[in-house]
Parts: C-alpha cells; sequence; structure tokens
C-alpha cells in the first residue's frame, strides 16, 4: 500500500484531477458523462468547489493519486445539509486504500462543513466503488432505473447514502 498524503486541493492540482476524471469517463464505470472534460471544465468546476464543497487530493511520493469532492446535492435550502460525494482514483491505483483515506478525511471535512448526510449515485457494476461505499458505512437507498443513457444504452444508477 502506497504511503499516502491527504489534503485540500489546489488549482496546481487541476491538471491531475482532470486526467483522473477523464480516466473515469474513458472507462464508463463511474460517471455517466460521455465526452472527455478539458481544462476550462475543471477551472470552472473548481471554482464551483470552495468553502463547504471541499476537493481534497491524495498523494503518492508528490502524484496526485486520487481526488474527492463534496459536491451541493440541491439549491434548495432544504438540503442544505445534505452534501453529494465523488471519489475518483487513478486506475493504477485502485484497491491500495486510496478511496478510503480520500473519503475519511473528506467525512471530516463534511461534519466540520455542518453536512449531515453525504449521498452518492453509482453503476450496479461498479463493485470497487461499491465496497468501498459498504466498508465506509454507506447503506444502498434504492435504484434509479434507466437513469441515464451510456453507449446508447440506458443504465439504471444506485442510490446509497451515510448519517453522518
Amino acid at each position: 500500500m502506497p504511503i499516502l498524503n491527504v489534503r485540500t486541493a489546489t488549482s496546481e492540482d487541476l491538471n491531475r484531477i482532470l486526467d483522473i476524471y477523464n480516466q473515469g469517463i474513458e472507462d464508463r464505470i463511474a460517471t455517466l458523462e460521455m465526452e472527455a472534460k478539458n481544462f476550462d471544465y475543471i477551472v470552472d468546476w473548481f471554482r464551483e468547489h470552495q468553502n463547504r464543497y471541499t476537493v481534497l487530493v491524495a498523494e503518492s511520493d508528490g502524484v496526485v493519486v486520487g481526488w474527492a469532492s463534496l459536491n451541493r446535492y440541491s439549491h434548495r435550502c432544504a438540503y442544505d445539509g445534505v452534501a453529494d460525494l465523488s471519489i475518483y482514483v487513478d486506475r493504477t491505483f485502485c484497491s491500495k486504500g486510496v478511496g478510503s483515506a480520500l473519503h475519511s478525511e473528506l467525512e471530516k471535512e463534511a461534519r466540520e462543513n455542518n453536512f449531515y448526510k453525504i449521498v452518492l449515485f453509482t453503476f450496479h457494476f461498479n463493485e470497487n466503488g461499491q465496497g468501498l461505499y459498504r466498508k465506509m458505512g454507506y447503506r444502498k437507498v434504492g435504484i434509479f432505473e434507466k437513469q441515464g443513457v451510456m453507449d446508447g444504452q440506458y443504465v439504471d444508477v444506485m442510490i446509497m447514502e451515510k448519517l453522518i
């Protein structure tokens, strides 16, 4: 298992965050996004992820090997205490503890920023992701059937949650 340093992301991390996100788009196991994103996209995304909506990175030997973020679940004020979760790990570092390390630190950030619940959406075939989420205490809430289209096929999406 690599020695990891988990810290708050900075603008200097955006190229690696983008590379890792695009891996998730390319391999079709982490997102319904179909087209690789560019640097302008990730700059805008990062601008929206300040203050409560934290972005963390995990480094191994000074190289960013994963990232995680708390995302706005809804613009409705009734959901201000609910965050949506994203975790992406460089495919060469999967199953090496990166996701767990990121999640543990991100959950601390969520508590400090007055979130009481984290939700996430995952594919039923993303077994690595579901294993991580279950290990971290998430429970399956249900399935959105035909929630999106990927490569011309309808895709179901599993909803999971954790009260913190």
